[in-house]
């Protein structure tokens, strides 16, 4: 009996769980320094870690049938749900196996090789051939794991092998395995050396010892298949005048052992399924003749299918249960509502012009740039904004309006949108019309005090000229841009990161200059339908093509330099009407360019960062006040505070889909949108579900002003890209938006609880109402993660869906899937923290709920800089840790700390539903 208890305890439970994420997390940078066949042997594929999983399974289902769930069947279906999951991965692990197939074009074949390495021993002795093979991986570090010793019968004879040594050797991001074995045989020994590792191809290599000739090889081994697969065509898109892949596809014929065949078109999220094999387009040959397909053979799919729709099912239902943990946690926090302060505030959008007097320098400038800038001012405004609405393709064949590649270039160079009064397309015109007089003005930003000494500025000038790095006709930082550049991004200072920044910026003001930024002639009977800058146009045309551009360039040019604004009109005009012609196939059309020239005037991102973090910071301040003073409660300044964050929240909402509709795509595919999505996920969370709560609704907006200035960081790209093939997929879309919104409620919960323990440290026999705002701040914590846990957990698991209907697996133990599947057993552990007694309490609540939003950063940031994969951004030396990450984890562990003292708060919040489930 008391064995029973321990195994299926709730205590045990969380050890257990414990035990698999640090593990998993551990494991991630293993792989990261030791490549993935480490992770493998040491962590993920060992006896101990699947023995955890399985002793998880047991106490779980154990704890099932102990509180009798299926009397509650949310709580039931959602938890038997992650049983059948491992029993579908238990299947898939054990039964399944990956392979690549490769096939040039007009070829049929039906043999692939393991993903999964294998140790083969081939003996060829008086005529008579012997063969041996052993599954196996093996790591470079901790090597006494790696130890290996067998012997293989042949006839009456043995040959004996013995591990000897491991070796990876890595150049850039690919690596070569080397495995060294001691092979005897008739008390002779000889050793040798087989290159060879996991998803790698075997070379095969022999040893003589007499008439004994012993083969070894070490990788993937030959798999055969039962039907054959014959390349018809293999059909490879681009994206307009680039050499960046749009799609890529497959026309094949499968050819049954039966003799019966049919026709099937693999593409990337278009897999072919035959019998348990399902084959996904993974890559091509470099000469485009012929296709690299994924082969996965998984009998555990549909048990694991069955377990993600129970999963879901009984999460979603859990929300509509009136028992549930959440509806009472909901009805709890609405029956304590938290009052607030009247507070005017007044929140105005919009943008200042600079004054040329502020960015020309008077004293340096001759009256003749005065002049010239003035008439130039009042007369380009309507020319440069019909040469605005020119559509321009980018390098990787986006088509896009030039208005909004002018508007990238000035404030690439400068950190605005407009300088001496005029806008990004007049500055733009002006560069490519006298760059003689824009090269001496000051339009390029730098910031460190250094550059500026060794360049001879001032030191409160934040603009400098294109013509003040050149003496001479000599580019002055030449060596120290070089040097910078070659230094590692660990080493690099403020100074040489400035060097780098300024570099970039003299190029593309340099290439401003010759127009060679601007792709707006697209070349005639192109099949590519490449489009080329005005001076590459006129050098590589031909036929009647050439000189017509070379006319409009001209005419326009000169039209721009003489100021003579009417016939420049005239030659726009007649650009526009040659892109229309010849560039009909991937012209934009007027109500595309309209709508993405209007989404960039409106500039809804900054607008809403200011306003998000300057409304966030009153209404915490009101929260406060009312907080320390409970004689305060004017319920209508709550809903004043609402009514105008649910306004600024419908504006997010409006941005991002006016995004949406401009790109094309989903507005979360890259770094910086997925940062709006994540700020639009935590005002949702305030918004929906703690409106009644004006500490809840400050952090929420706090939150979702924190992410949106996160993402208008200078390192942080902006602009609107092409999807790569593999992410043309509904289950993106699907995936992304669950997953990505757990975030908000996460961090939500975050700043709420780091609220909570401020008001733990001041928690005194005087201020009895501060207990009562903390179990309601504890409640509105739990209530949050609740939602998060079923939104990350969902869409972890509809992106397994994503990958197994995209590239054949739903599970690779990628550094992002292992981070948040972390993420998730980690929250999954401060949600059930409450059935452990002395863990049930509001302190360690609000503590867990901050300390675990660090794996959301592991998982969003730290992966994409800090570890290999395919969900990552990091390539050589990684991203040095800022500063503000250091200051911020001190900050938080020394709130921990003072708060601890007071951490002494036994009442619990629904304290009727902190108990175990009843038997």
């Amino acid at each position: 009996m008391k064995t029973t208890s321990v195994l299926f305890s709730f205590k045990t439970t969380l050890i257990l769980l414990a035990i698999l994420a640090i593990g998993a997390g551990y494991a991630t940078f293993i792989e990261n320094d030791f490549g993935t066949s480490s992770a493998r042997v040491l962590v993920y594929n060992t006896i101990w870690y699947e023995v955890i999983l399985v002793l998880t399974t047991i106490n779980m289902t154990g704890i099932i049938f102990k509180y009798k769930m299926w009397k509650n069947k949310p709580r039931f279906i959602f938890h038997i749900s992650f049983v059948v999951i491992l029993i579908g991965a238990g299947v898939t692990r054990y039964v399944g196996y990956e392979g690549i197939m490769q096939i040039k074009e007009g070829t049929t074949e039906n043999r692939m090789i393991s993903l999964e390495p294998y140790l083969q021993i081939t003996i060829k002795d008086k005529g008579k051939t012997y063969y041996k093979e052993y599954q196996k991986e093996f790591t470079t570090v901790f090597t006494t794991v790696n130890d290996f010793e067998n012997k293989v019968l042949f006839g009456e004879k043995e040959v004996n092998l013995k591990y000897k040594n491991y070796m990876l050797a890595k150049n850039g991001n690919a690596s070569m395995g080397m495995l060294t074995l001691d092979v005897s045989h008739n008390g002779e020994t000889k050793e040798i050396k087989l290159p060879g590792k996991r998803g790698q191809k075997s070379i095969r290599r022999d040893l003589s010892f007499g008439d004994t000739i012993v083969s070894l090889e070490y990788g993937s081994k030959v798999l055969t298949l039962p039907f054959r697969i014959t390349l018809n065509d293999f059909q490879l898109d681009r994206y307009p005048g680039s050499m960046s892949p749009s799609s890529y596809a497959s026309e094949v014929t499968v050819t049954k052992e039966n003799g019966k065949s049919y026709d099937y078109r693999i593409f990337m999220n278009k897999t072919l399924h035959e019998g348990n094999f399902l084959f996904f387009q993974s890559s091509y040959f470099p000469d485009e003749t012929g296709t690299v397909l994924s082969v996965n053979n998984d009998p555990g799919k549909w048990p694991t299918y069955l377990g993600y729709f129970l999963l879901t099912l009984g999460l979603f239902l859990n929300f509509f249960d009136k028992k549930s943990r959440f509806w009472k946690l909901t009805k709890y926090v609405s029956s304590r509502n938290l009052a607030s302060i009247a507070v005017a505030c007044f929140i105005a959008f919009g943008s200042t012009s600079l004054e040329a007097n502020e960015q020309v320098n008077e004293q340096t400038k001759a009256q003749q740039t005065v002049e010239y800038l003035n008439k130039f001012k009042s007369g380009s405004l309507e020319t440069a904004e019909k040469f605005s609405r020119l559509v321009t393709q980018s390098q990787s064949g986006r088509m896009k309006p030039v208005s909004t590649l002018n508007r990238e270039i000035i404030m690439k160079l400068s950190g605005k949108k407009s300088l001496f009064g005029m806008n990004s397309d007049q500055i733009v015109l002006g560069l490519l019309s006298r760059p003689e007089i824009w090269r001496d003005l000051k339009i390029i930003k730098i910031k460190t005090p250094k550059l500026k000494n060794f360049l001879g500025i001032e030191k409160e000038r934040k603009l400098i000229a294109f013509s003040e790095v050149f003496v001479d006709g000599t580019y002055v930082l030449s060596k120290e841009a070089e040097k910078a550049s070659m230094s590692k991004p660990t080493d690099r200072g403020t100074y040489e990161k400035d060097i780098i920044k300024l570099d970039e910026k003299l190029n593309i003001v340099y290439a401003t200059f010759n127009g060679n930024l601007f792709n707006i002639f697209p070349k005639p009977r192109d099949t590519a339908n490449t489009w080329h800058t005005p001076l590459d146009a006129m050098k590589t045309f031909t036929g009647k093509s050439q000189p017509a551009v070379e006319a409009m360039t001209r005419g326009f040019i000169n039209a721009v330099i003489q100021m003579d604004w009417q016939e420049a009109n005239k030659f726009v005009d007649m650009i526009a009407l040659y892109q229309e012609k010849v560039g009909a196939d991937v012209i934009l059309s007027k109500t595309e360019v309209n709508n993405e020239i209007y989404f960039n005037e409106l500039d809804i991102f900054i607008k809403l960062t200011v306003a998000y973090i300057i409304f966030g910071l009153i209404m915490l301040i009101a929260a406060f006040i009312v907080v320390f003073n409970p004689k305060i409660q004017p319920r209508k300044t709550t809903v004043f505070f609402f009514i105008i964050l649910s306004l600024l929240f419908a504006v997010h909402t409006f941005g991002m889909g006016f995004r949406w509709v401009v790109a094309g795509h989903a507005p979360w595919s890259n770094t910086y949108e997925s940062m709006l999505y994540i700020s639009w996920s935590a005002v949702f969370a305030g918004v929906m579900f703690f409106r009644k709560s004006l500490l809840a609704l400050s952090a929420a907006i706090i939150v979702g002003g924190i992410f949106m200035f996160t993402a208008h960081l200078a390192g942080i790209d902006p602009q609107i890209t092409n999807l790569v093939p593999v992410l043309k997929s509904y289950w993106l879309t699907i995936h992304v938006s669950i997953l990505t919104a757990s975030y908000g409620f996460f961090g939500l919960a975050a700043v709420i609880s780091y609220l909570a323990l401020i008001l733990f440290i001041f928690r005194s026999p005087s201020r009895p109402h501060l207990d009562e705002t903390i179990k309601n701040i504890a409640a509105i914590t739990e209530i949050a993660l609740i939602i998060g846990v079923a939104a990350i957990t969902i869409g972890n698991f509809l992106g397994g869906i994503w990958a197994n209907e995209s590239w054949g697996r739903y599970w690779g133990w990628d550094p992002k899937e292992t981070w948040a599947y972390v993420s998730i057993v980690v929250y999954v552990l401060v949600i059930h923290m409450r059935f452990v007694k002395k863990l049930n309490n509001p302190f360690t609540l609000v503590v867990s709920a901050l300390l675990a939003f660090s794996t959301i950063l592991m998982t969003y940031l730290g992966v994409n800089f800090y570890l290999s994969g395919m969900h990552s951004y990091a390539t050589g030396d990684p991203v040095p840790i800022p500063t503000w990450a250091y200051v911020l984890t001190s900050l938080v562990i020394i709130t921990i700390l003072v708060a601890y003292r007071k951490r002494d708060l036994k009442d619990s919040i629904c304290h009727e539903e902190n108990q175990k489930p009843k038997k």
